[in-house]
């Protein structure tokens, strides 16, 4: 399963590492890829819950649009 957010507030590569950190943390999340330029995070995996992802961009400083 894979799902793509727009994350607003990353602009430097230190963004691209916490929002990746952040979500690596989560249960079931494989992989994490952030196209910084685009403003898009996708994250796969198995049983990926959008709340959770959320919430883990939110307390990294992040906003999901």
């Amino acid at each position: 399963m894979k799902k793509t957010l727009t994350v607003e507030g990353m602009n430097c590569q230190h963004c691209v590492k916490a929002v990746k950190n952040a979500l690596s943390q989560l249960e079931g999340v494989k992989s994490v890829e952030v196209d910084l330029a685009a403003k898009k995070v996708e994250v796969e995996g198995d049983n990926l819950q959008d709340a959770a992802i959320k919430e883990a961009i939110e307390d990294a400083g992040y906003e999901v649009v």
